[in-house]
């Protein structure tokens, strides 16, 4: 396994970092065998949040009294002092530990919540306070999409962590900024590196997953072969997920033929597991017509729908701010003209309209 500077931080993680947003829906003694294969691999950055439902005590009863192997980051919604505070005693309780080596503040989206965050009797407010307690190590930052915010966060000084989403998609468009963060001394985490669970080979000739994947290994090493990425958070639940993926990376960068391949393997990817044909957010729908921004309404609905219940407002958010809704289609057809996962995007988009509509 190969580690990496994060950042300033004098902390050193795995490429391979464990993402903990999806426990809350599996069996605690599955997820606890996978935390305790992932140590033995050397996966050593752990990553969960308040809003991650069980995730927190299922951490701190599987892997608590190996504290010392292992870095440790939470996050909080709390936009005030006083949540955040609240929040941070919670996660310290439920982890069964004194600190935390990174404190995130959770989907600092926008302008007005970047503002709300900051400002006097903000959530930094209290993450400073708990870093001079002694319960923090250091500070980090979450953000979705907006790359304002993102650059206005990166050259603040505030924060010694970037977490952003990037993938063979990218959707979010995040990794414009990662070099922003590395000139600043910012370590850098990746959340999504398989777009949200997007980025899965259809199933086998048996209708299972295959295992191991080959485009969720492409998708992984796709990402770690950004210089600039210091490691990716995959969501995981099983110890055989932890091993393939801990091979996939140690696999190291993708050469220019498998860069290649991957792309190609992308853009013809046509089914989930769950919906059946997907949008793979390429953009080659667009622009549209009638000024909807395609990909990111499918964003929306899938957010809406995939999401923890506590974290469905983001897809409801995101649809929200669009200009143009999928209730706008005028059903043209001229997004199916270039599209590789070859959908009848009008029928979709009015599945979203009725969807967000109910």
């Amino acid at each position: 396994m190969e580690y990496r500077a994060l950042g300033s931080t004098g902390l050193r993680v795995s490429r391979l970092g464990f993402g903990c947003i999806k426990f809350a829906h599996c069996k605690e003694e599955e997820v606890a065998a996978a935390l305790r294969r992932a140590l033995e691999l050397g996966v050593n950055f752990f990553d969960t949040a308040r809003a991650y439902g069980t995730s927190e005590e299922m951490i701190g009863r599987a892997i608590a009294s190996r504290r010392s192997d292992y870095v440790l980051a939470t996050k909080s919604h709390g936009r005030t002092a006083d949540a955040l505070s609240a929040d941070l005693e919670t996660s310290l309780r439920n982890l069964q530990t004194d600190r935390v080596d990174i404190l995130f503040l959770h989907t600092v989206s926008d302008a007005e919540t970047y503002e709300q965050a900051m400002g006097p009797g903000g959530g930094y407010e209290a993450a400073v306070r708990a870093k001079e307690q002694g319960k923090v190590g250091h500070i980090g930052v979450s953000i979705h999409r907006d790359l304002a915010t993102m650059r206005r966060t990166i050259e603040s000084g505030a924060f010694e962590v970037l977490m952003a989403a990037v993938s063979a998609i990218d959707p979010e468009g995040s990794a414009a900024l990662l070099p922003l963060a590395a000139q600043h001394d910012i370590g850098t985490v990746v959340m999504k590196p398989l777009s949200g669970g997007q980025l899965v080979s259809p199933p086998g000739p048996s209708g299972l997953p295959l295992s191991p994947d080959p485009v969720v290994s492409g998708a992984l090493r796709w990402v770690i072969s950004n210089p600039d990425v210091d490691t990716i958070i995959p969501g995981m639940v099983s110890a055989r997920q932890v091993e393939e993926n801990v091979a996939s990376v140690e696999r190291g960068a993708l050469s220019d033929p498998e860069r290649a391949e991957v792309i190609d393997v992308v853009a013809s990817l046509k089914k989930s597991y769950r919906y059946g044909q997907t949008c793979l957010r390429c953009g080659y729908c667009q622009p549209c017509p009638n000024g909807i921004n395609i990909p990111a309404i499918f964003q929306a609905a899938d957010e809406a729908r995939e999401y923890p219940n506590n974290l469905k407002h983001m897809g409801r958010d995101l649809y929200a701010a669009q200009e143009r809704t999928a209730a706008d289609c005028e059903e043209c057809g001229r997004c199916m003209e270039h599209c590789p996962a070859k959908l009848d995007i009008p029928k979709r988009l009015r599945e979203v309209a009725q969807f967000f509509a109910g």
